[in-house]
């Protein structure tokens, strides 16, 4: 070791790396020894002076390891292009060469061979080697304080992420299988069969070759085309797109929002942006998905641009905030508009489901011929906040913090008014309000009167007020889907529903029931959705398929979510129904794991009936996706969604 820093020091290395690591020593040195033990040293006490001496080795035997580490994150970065961090640790360097290798690196840490692994293996290629290769980092989750490692892949799995790395004395270093000989990547030796087995190695994967053909589509940015009606990095999108192509993805999705094409006066429509974004599409010979936007974009988990509704919108809702979604505090939500205008002309003359229909009608005239080539494959109808048939129960901007219940939203006069109706037709005018106990946004089920087991949700009056409350988001998806069908009409049109999973394992379910889904433990409250949908010729688009429950478990255990179940639900009251249904991921996803699960929710193992997902769409394109690692992953999971065998199918 001291052979080695005087060799660095001789060739007089100015990494940054080791310059930051041996100049916080020299700092600290001084700033961290306690003045008696200087005077101490000065009188030369024996036993302290061998202490002395046995803490300056450790001193310099810590300079030395820092020193090694140096020269490898600079050898990593000049020849092999690995993303490591300025002030990496050994840990990530380990990780990093062993994930090269072929060997399994847990989010944790943990390091052992994988079961594709063998003594047999043969080593790299030249051309694998080659300096230049593009980076394979996993994604850094914003809240995590783990750093990004290279070919690492976190699941997403909840609302806040899993911290991962563990301390330096948790993982043992270890030299990857086959590494060629070089000073700078040097590492001691050590037989993998001391590999302690702490963890079970992957479990083994369906084989999905010969499998339903499930078509791909991937989101693009939200702000893909931006208030001026410009496509925005166009050049660059092409690129993107073309590689998505090559991977076998069958189309894209595109939002078209009301914000940018209806922004200064009713009725006057600019799809100038729009018509180039899909004309590139076209070129690609790839498929669309259309979203009608009718929601505003921000504020929202994954919101990255800020798209306002329509300016004349939002006039009118200075003068009327009545026609927004409003909580028992009185704060409007403006992301998207009440239900209970649905059938109210406040909006220059129009209701508000005539506004949605001219909307619809001149995108159809507009886009004629994409229909007819069938390069737009599907029409999905936003019903509610972010165009989901949803209450904007839960809004971040209100402070709701994941795993709230959030809040019921009915306190806008309109809502107000329909519920008077409601308790008048009953005979008990008294039911006239919304309930007093069922807490606030981030209340637990369990601390509220309306909630709690027992609670007043299952009160003859607590059943008629959510009657009540979820059939006002059936009525409003019957009359947008209505005019929907004549607007579209021959087109396949679909409608998202939200994910709402957490407090699943509760008797209330009381986060599905503030955002209008009456499905507690003893009713099946999709089932109404289901026939509506069923009766105007709509696909159920579903979220959150690769989630998983034990994942939710272990970050929030007191969520009692279950993802699984929820999804188990819905499609089965989809499919009873006979509507086709397609889906989507909730959260970011890269790893194999989380591609997995959506994969056994598609394609559902020993079905008697065979069914399966109608389509899958991916949220959604970002740089990071691009990334080694991650597309490899994502380009294998299309083709199993496509039933195409893989050749590294872990059995």
């Amino acid at each position: 070791m001291q052979q080695q820093q005087q060799a660095m020091e001789e060739d007089g290395v100015k990494e940054e790396e080791e310059e930051y690591y041996l100049e916080e020593e020299d700092e600290g040195e001084e700033e961290t020894r306690p003045p008696l033990q200087q005077q101490q040293q000065q009188v030369g006490l024996g036993r302290r002076g061998r202490a002395r001496e046995e803490k300056e080795r450790t001193k310099l035997r810590e300079r030395q390891r820092r020193a090694i580490t140096a020269r490898i994150l600079a050898g990593l970065r000049r020849h092999g292009n690995y993303n490591l961090r300025v002030r990496a640790d050994i840990n990530e360097v380990i990780a990093a060469l062993a994930r090269e290798a072929g060997w399994v690196v847990l989010p944790d840490g943990t390091t052992f061979p994988s079961s594709s692994s063998s003594v047999s293996q043969p080593p790299p290629t030249q051309q694998q080697l080659q300096p230049g290769r593009p980076s394979i980092a996993a994604p850094p989750l914003p809240s995590s304080p783990a750093p990004p490692l290279r070919g690492i892949s976190i699941s997403p799995v909840a609302a806040r992420p899993i911290s991962s790395l563990r301390s330096s004395s948790s993982i043992r270093i270890i030299s990857p299988p086959h590494a060629l000989p070089d000073p700078l990547l040097s590492l001691p030796s050590m037989d993998p069969q001391e590999v302690p087995d702490l963890l079970p190695p992957r479990p083994p994967e369906r084989d999905f070759a010969g499998t339903p053909y499930v078509p791909v589509y991937v989101m693009l940015p939200l702000g893909v085309v931006n208030g001026n009606g410009e496509v925005v990095d166009a050049d660059v999108l092409v690129g993107q797109l073309r590689v998505l192509k090559a991977a076998g993805v069958d189309g894209v999705m595109v939002d078209c929002w009301w914000g940018n094409v209806e922004a200064h006066r009713p009725q006057e429509y600019n799809w100038t942006g729009y018509k180039r974004l899909f004309h590139m599409i076209r070129e690609l010979k790839l498929k669309l998905q259309v979203v009608m936007s009718f929601h505003e974009c921000g504020g929202n988990v994954g919101d990255d641009v800020s798209i306002p509704l329509p300016h004349w919108v939002t006039e009118i809702g200075r003068s009327n905030p009545d026609i927004y979604f409003t909580d028992r505090a009185g704060r409007r939500n403006t992301e998207c508009l009440s239900w209970g205008i649905d059938k109210e002309r406040v909006l220059q003359g129009r209701t508000g489901v005539e506004v949605y229909f001219d909307y619809m009608r001149s995108f159809r005239v507009e886009f004629d011929e994409y229909f007819e080539d069938g390069i737009i494959s599907e029409i999905e109808i936003g019903l509610g906040a972010c165009g989901e048939l949803r209450y904007p129960s839960y809004p971040a901007k209100h402070g709701w913090k994941y795993p709230g219940i959030g809040e019921f939203q009915c306190y806008d006069r309109y809502l107000q008014k329909s519920l008077r109706r409601a308790a008048e037709a009953r005979g008990h005018t008294i039911w006239a309000r919304a309930p007093d106990s069922a807490g606030h946004y981030n209340s637990e089920p369990n601390l509220t009167g309306f909630f709690s087991d027992g609670g007043d949700y299952d009160s003859y009056y607590g059943r008629f007020f959510l009657n009540w409350y979820s059939q006002v988001l059936v009525d409003h998806a019957d009359r947008v889907l209505m005019l929907a069908r004549l607007a579209f009409e021959g087109s396949d049109i679909a409608v998202k529903v939200s994910g709402v999973h957490w407090w699943y394992k509760t008797a209330s379910h009381a986060a599905e029931l503030t955002a209008g889904f009456y499905n507690p433990c003893n009713r099946d409250g999709y089932a109404s959705i289901a026939a509506v949908l069923k009766k105007h010729g709509a696909a159920l688009n579903f979220t959150c398929v690769e989630l998983r429950t034990m994942d939710q478990h272990e970050v929030f255990p007191e969520a009692f979510a279950d993802p699984e179940g929820l999804v188990w639900q819905v499609l089965n009251a989809a499919w009873d129904a006979g509507i086709p249904v397609a889906s989507e991921n909730a959260l970011p996803c890269y790893d194999r794991d989380g591609f997995n699960k959506i994969l056994e929710n598609a394609k559902p193992l020993n079905d008697p009936d065979g069914r399966h997902l109608l389509g899958f769409t991916y949220l959604r394109l970002t740089k990071v996706l691009f990334e080694r690692a991650n597309f490899l992953e994502f380009e294998r999971f299309v083709k199993r969604m496509h039933g195409e065998a893989v050749l590294d199918l872990q059995v």
